[in-house]
């Protein structure tokens, strides 16, 4: 990839990062929850979730949605059900008041932060659907897509 493609690349990325989702809600409810031990992690989890869902579209899940409805929205119902269990996880697990929620949350490991972030972020419609649209015009279709 040409350095000047590259750079347009990234740029691009972090631009449409920036543009806050269900992920940077589930990293913000970490971090403020239990510190930097649960929010690196879930930050790592979203990238391995946009990994995944790049890898998928480049290798055809993201051309098999857009070409089936019903599949496009059992994958959203799909997302939306398991941000809502774990908004209702998190909601269950906090108790009193207010100010006692927000420094009391229930504690989750590292490795739960990590999961559950890789699994919101994969089933994000939005990463797929970007993925689908905005990488294939940084990519050369007379070289290999795995090197």
């Amino acid at each position: 990839m040409d350095i000047s493609l590259w750079l347009a690349f990234v740029a691009a990325s972090t631009a449409l990062l920036l543009i806050p989702g269900p992920t940077v809600l589930l990293v913000l409810a970490y971090a403020i929850g239990q510190g930097r031990r649960v929010a690196v992690p879930t930050a790592l989890g979203v990238a391995a979730g946009d990994l995944i869902a790049m890898t998928a579209s480049l290798l055809g899940l993201g051309a098999l949605v857009l070409t089936s409805a019903a599949l496009f929205t059992v994958l959203k119902w799909a997302g939306a059900l398991y941000l809502v269990w774990l908004g209702a996880k998190m909601i269950m697990g906090a108790q009193g008041s207010a100010a006692q929620i927000t420094s009391h949350t229930a504690e989750i490991s590292p490795r739960t932060a990590f999961l559950n972030a890789a699994t919101v972020t994969a089933l994000n419609p939005k990463s797929i659907m970007f993925f689908v649209a905005f990488v294939p015009q940084f990519i050369d279709p007379a070289r290999a897509i795995a090197p």
